[in-house]
């Protein structure tokens, strides 16, 4: 096993092909958009999420499928879901796509879990197990320990997430919706098949995971002590890590002092990375840089709080980012039965609702963007009229001066979700697939 992620002349030479900018790039007023409703064609199920989009307008995520079970796809000609199937099991999901149109996955297996975990949160508590989809999907090495999870995968084929141990460890934080028995870390994948690199914690820490990697093979994440860092998936704890060449920098904290949970979520081709940390009791995006350090994005309106999306994505090369906006919740708890929040798109040091934004298309009300290519494409998940929840992409559209909202796309919001729509929210909304609940700290 290796630990060591060098950046080869092969990065170097697809980044200069792919011709990124050298620094954030300032944007124009900000694009209006067309929403397209990616909620049911296809997989034919009730409800869905789109997790990330390549530079080609390709998406991945998970939809439901008419059985109650989630499949991980990618998103075909004409808005189709294609079904990427599972590792055995019921149910898996996927991250965004390279522009090879990989994707990395997380899948139930058909084996129960021996220790009674239920890692990937599908609710079964089977092992589950990171894989790869490019054309066929194949499993991820381990640890050593029973389960893991792949979140984000690059251009160049690596793959960021987690794995299980085989150490046992008794302090693991045991909240009621996952129970954690086995230590875990953040690894990277590849590039070349069968590969799997440790990424240690910083020093002190015993557990971590990887939620992001860029082009360079830098990855960040987060790592604490099984006692204060739920697993996957809920990976949130007291120190947001950036890994260069396989070794952890903190990234330090938005509080003086340091607060008690934060998390690296995404990072951009230049290095700069998205997260959340706590301010006063409450979750707010942070964006850092080298030349900078980490600064607060602050919030939207009289909102009371905020989480950015996550991978390669939530931040795109031109320092656009995308996220959620929580209306009435500092915690972002979607346990909340009044719990409201609606997307965001952060620019030119200014935070602004993505509904606001949006000039015609479908009726969705957009809760979490998630993503957001180069070219300024968005996806993420919105609430249709009747609760459901929908996979949407947004497009840009330049346009001077004010546009006005299309008569036919009639959005009345901000919607109270109802019970079942809340309880998938928790399960599946994304720091990497955080659940909001778990980002007070565990007691």
């Amino acid at each position: 096993m290796r630990s060591t992620l060098l950046i080869s002349m092969p990065a170097l030479s697809l980044l200069s092909a792919l011709a990124i900018p050298g620094h954030l790039q300032a944007q124009p007023e900000p694009p209006r958009y067309i929403v397209h409703d990616l909620g049911k064609p296809g997989l034919r199920g009730d409800n869905s999420f789109a997790f990330g989009i390549n530079g080609v307008g390709r998406v991945g995520g998970q939809a439901q499928r008419p059985d109650g079970n989630f499949h991980a796809f990618l998103s075909g000609v004409g808005n189709t879901l294609i079904d990427l199937g599972t590792l055995g099991g019921p149910n898996s999901a996927a991250g965004g796509p390279n522009i090879f149109n990989a994707l990395a996955i997380q899948s139930d297996t058909n084996v129960p879990d021996p220790l009674g975990e239920d890692f990937c949160a599908f609710g079964t508590h089977l092992i589950c197990r990171g894989g790869i989809w490019d054309g066929a999907m194949t499993p991820l090495a381990t640890l050593g320990g029973n389960n893991a999870a792949a979140l984000d995968i690059n251009n160049r084929g690596q793959v960021a997430g987690l794995s299980e141990t085989a150490s046992h460890d008794p302090t693991c934080a045991t909240p009621a919706q996952a129970l954690q028995v086995l230590r875990y870390n953040a690894v990277v994948w590849g590039p070349a098949r069968g590969e799997i690199h440790l990424l240690p914690p910083l020093a002190g820490d015993t557990v971590g995971f990887a939620l992001g990697i860029n082009d360079l093979g830098q990855a960040v994440g987060s790592s604490g002590t099984c006692a204060n860092t739920p697993g996957f998936p809920f990976p949130i704890g007291p120190h947001a890590v950036l890994w260069e060449n396989g070794v952890p920098r903190d990234l330090g904290s938005l509080s003086p002092g340091g607060s008690p949970l934060n998390v690296a979520a995404g990072i951009n081709n230049l290095g700069a990375v998205i997260g959340g940390s706590q301010v006063s009791g409450a979750n707010h995006t942070f964006l850092w840089t080298s030349a900078t350090g980490m600064k607060d994005l602050g919030l939207l309106g009289t909102d009371l709080g905020n989480l950015p999306g996550s991978g390669m994505g939530g931040i795109n090369n031109n320092g656009q980012v995308v996220g959620l906006s929580c209306m009435n919740d500092p915690l972002c708890d979607s346990t909340n039965p009044s719990f409201m929040a609606r997307a965001y798109l952060w620019q030119n040091g200014k935070m602004m609702d993505l509904n606001s934004l949006v000039v015609g298309g479908e009726p969705l009300y957009l809760i979490f963007a998630c993503h957001i290519n180069d070219a300024g494409e968005i996806v993420g998940f919105g609430a249709t009229s009747t609760g459901e929840i929908h996979a949407f992409s947004a497009t840009p559209i330049h346009t001077v001066g004010p546009s006005p909202h299309s008569a036919e796309r009639e959005v009345t919001g901000p919607i109270t979700l109802p019970d079942e729509a809340r309880r998938l929210l928790q399960q599946r909304m994304p720091f990497g697939r955080v659940a909001p609940k778990l980002m007070e700290p565990p007691r």
